[in-house]
C-alpha cells in the first residue's frame, strides 16, 4: 500500500465533507432514507447509499437529504428506501439496487413520478388526506 501525500489527504477530507453536507437535512426539501438494519446491509444497502449519493451529484440534486435507519419492518424486500420529496407523496420502495436508486434519483425526485415497479409501501396518511377520511 503506497503513502498517502498531504495533497491526497485533503482531496479526502474535501470529498468526505461534500458526502456529509448532503446527509445535512436542514433547508432540504427531500429526503431519502435507506434502510441498513443488517438484512439491510446484508442485501446491498450500502451500494445503495452510494449509487443514491453518485447519482444525486451527477444530476446536480442537492436540495435532498440522504441518511440511513434501521430495520423498516420490510425486511423481504430489502434493501427498502423511503422516499419524501415536496408536493409528492411519502413513498417506500422495495428490493432497490444501484440502478433502481439511480431511477429514484431520476425519475421521482428530478421527474417528480413514481417508480411504480418498486413502490412496496404508500403510508395510509396521504391516502387519509386525499380522501378526507
Amino acid at each position: 500500500m503506497s503513502k498517502l501525500t498531504l495533497n491526497d489527504l485533503r482531496k479526502l477530507r474535501d470529498d468526505k465533507k461534500k458526502a456529509m453536507t448532503q446527509r445535512d437535512a436542514e433547508n432540504k426539501s427531500g429526503e431519502v432514507i435507506i434502510g441498513m438494519g443488517t438484512c439491510g446491509i446484508a442485501a446491498g444497502g450500502k451500494a445503495v447509499f452510494d449509487a443514491f449519493l453518485d447519482e444525486f451529484e451527477k444530476v446536480g440534486i442537492q436540495d435532498v437529504s440522504i441518511r440511513q435507519t434501521g430495520c423498516m419492518g420490510l425486511c423481504f424486500s430489502e434493501p427498502t428506501v423511503e422516499v419524501a420529496a415536496a408536493g409528492m407523496p411519502r413513498v417506500v420502495y422495495g428490493n432497490v439496487d444501484e440502478e433502481t436508486a439511480r431511477r429514484i434519483v431520476r425519475e421521482h425526485l428530478k421527474g417528480k413520478a413514481l417508480v411504480s415497479d418498486h413502490i412496496f409501501d404508500k403510508p395510509s396518511v396521504d391516502i387519509i388526506k386525499a380522501t378526507g377520511k
